[in-house]
């Protein structure tokens, strides 16, 4: 079972709006808490430099310096590209205990954190999906 988050986030946008903004599988992902197949993802193997932003709000989560390829099928990153660009939940979902990544701003869902990083950069793994972000080149 997902816990839903009780935070009030500063951006909202009513269901409506959101299914009317979203691909279906972006809908499903952002805010049914859903993923999409590895290695299939639009930025998975992305190396522009830039910023990699929320598709709901657009507040900006993820720089490309901090992207790096983990191997695990989806985009990885070593860390946000600040403190309140994220929050950061348990998921006890799929009989796992993961940290799920929400935006900061909308508290949409993006993906899991994970404790098997680069041990030089903090050794925590930001697994993104790529269908919860648009890419804006520097």
């Amino acid at each position: 079972m997902k816990k839903k988050s009780s935070k009030v986030f500063p951006k909202q946008f009513s269901e409506e709006e959101l299914k009317n903004k979203l691909d279906p599988q972006s809908y499903h992902v952002l805010r049914e808490k859903g993923t999409e197949r590895p290695f299939t993802g639009q930025y998975y193997l992305n190396k522009d430099t830039g910023i990699y932003e929320c598709k709901v709000c657009g507040n900006e989560i993820f720089h490309s310096s901090k992207k790096y390829d983990s191997g695990c099928g989806w985009p990885s990153f070593t860390e946000p590209v600040s403190k309140d660009a994220i929050e950061v939940h348990m998921d006890y979902s799929h009989f796992m205990v993961r940290e799920e990544i929400l935006c900061g701003q909308c508290g949409s869902h993006l993906g899991h954190r994970f404790p098997d990083g680069p041990k030089d950069q903090g050794g925590i793994r930001y697994c993104i999906n790529s269908v919860s972000m648009n890419f804006k080149n520097e």
